[in-house]
């Protein structure tokens, strides 16, 4: 049940059009053809030839909106890491579907070093937090220990693409 696509040995080959492509609907990816094809000065079938390639490619994944999560109701987030006492090829994936699929967890992170697993939720409060890692983290038998952390503020990084300024 793992969404991570199979990892790819060689990134694909971009030209400068798929650059600006990309950054602009890293920006917006809610963009309608039009306008992005205004934005970069390219016409509308060759925007949507490029797009519908890099889709293709598996380039461009997927789309998502940003949601206010405490206007949803969810204003607490925390950073839980878990950490396991068996580490079988079978228990890390079943506590890894488990924990993604869990409501509340806004991004699982499989991860090297002292923990094994870092998870990103929002939760109504701190008791739902609390009860977040009781009822769906320490009751696997496989955690030993887990460590939250909780999390004042949330910014998006530079990313990948070169800076459109």
């Amino acid at each position: 049940m793992r969404n991570a696509q199979p990892p790819r040995h060689a990134p694909a080959a971009l030209d400068s059009v798929d650059l600006r492509l990309l950054g602009a609907l890293a920006e917006d990816a809610g963009v309608t053809n039009k306008a992005l094809a205004g934005r970069l000065g390219l016409a509308e079938s060759t925007c949507a030839y490029r797009v519908r390639a890099l889709r293709e490619a598996g380039v461009i994944t997927g789309t998502r909106a940003q949601l206010d999560l405490a206007l949803l109701g969810y204003p607490l987030q925390a950073i839980v890491m878990v950490r396991l006492g068996s580490h079988t090829m079978a228990n890390v994936n079943q506590l890894y579907d488990a924990l993604a699929a869990t409501p509340g967890v806004l991004q699982a992170f499989h991860v090297a070093g002292a923990d094994d697993f870092y998870l990103h939720v929002a939760v109504e409060n701190a008791e739902a937090l609390r009860d977040f890692v009781l009822q769906h983290v320490t009751t696997h038998r496989v955690v030993r220990q887990t460590e939250t952390h909780l999390v004042f503020e949330v910014r998006s990084g530079a990313g990948v693409l070169p800076s459109r300024s």
